[in-house]
């Protein structure tokens, strides 16, 4: 929001650009088509189908560099049409400390990154938009629907909206930093997280109507962590099985 507003600013002839596809929260989708009319933005709707990709859908812990590929070629065609010298993302400072495959997308495509180059974090991010008045300065954090499948859990549309209804459901609730974590196991399960400042709500009460209605959306069990949300939190998983794998393996060998 702010690299869009920034540069509508600095460069009036600019476009902004928005990508819609099933991975896209149809309640993400409405709060940033009406940003974009209060700011006057023109925003431009690209319907992509990075879910159509079966590289996409394997989610073999490259998918986000498929969704950005996918992006990033179909931008290309726009920058080219409107004669444009450039492509910029947001990617900051913050991204850094993640893993991040659409980054080597960004590079493939010669993407540009203004926010990562004025080396700005997040919170200053945020700090900007609210300077700027921007109305998703204080917005919580989140990213597409396809981020609750762990790797190697395959991602369709029909499992992409279980998510999106499940998320809707707890956000019903009342909560803001939500995560439904699409779990398929030996039986399908729907791990509930909410923002670390919002797990006092999480009472019986609460919890019993959230968890019905999960498993009236065909998940057979529903879990709710008690260590809250935080970003980054599955890939601190993954990088936790990698590491235990070469230290397994270097105790096989002797090194």
């Amino acid at each position: 929001s702010l690299l869009a507003f920034i540069a509508k600013q600095e460069l009036p002839q600019s476009r902004v650009v928005i990508a819609v596809s099933p991975s896209l929260a149809e309640y993400e989708r409405q709060a940033a088509f009406e940003q974009a009319e209060l700011l006057n933005f023109d925003l431009h709707v690209l319907y992509t189908k990075e879910v159509d990709s079966e590289d996409y859908r394997r989610n073999t812990g490259n998918r986000c560099f498929f969704c950005k590929a996918t992006l990033f070629e179909e931008m290309t065609r726009l920058k080219e049409d409107w004669h444009f010298d450039a492509i910029v993302y947001g990617a900051n400072q913050d991204d850094l400390n993640d893993v991040r495959p659409g980054h080597l997308a960004a590079k493939k495509y010669g993407v540009l990154a203004p926010l990562l180059d004025a080396a700005l974090g997040k919170e200053e991010i945020r700090q900007l938009a609210k300077y700027y008045q921007l109305p998703s300065w204080n917005r919580p954090q989140t990213a597409c629907l396809s981020s609750r499948f762990p790797d190697f859990t395959y991602v369709d549309q029909e499992a992409l909206h279980k998510v999106e209804a499940a998320e809707q459901a707890v956000r019903d609730a009342g909560f803001k930093q939500i995560r439904v974590r699409y779990l398929a196991g030996s039986s399908l399960t729907a791990r509930v997280e909410v923002g670390a400042e919002e797990l006092f709500r999480l009472t019986e009460e609460v919890v019993g109507p959230i968890e019905k209605s999960l498993l009236a959306l065909g998940f057979a069990k529903v879990e709710f962590d008690r260590e809250g949300y935080r970003q980054g939190k599955a890939n601190i998983a993954k990088l936790d099985i990698v590491k235990s794998n070469l230290e397994n393996s270097a105790n096989l060998y002797g090194k």
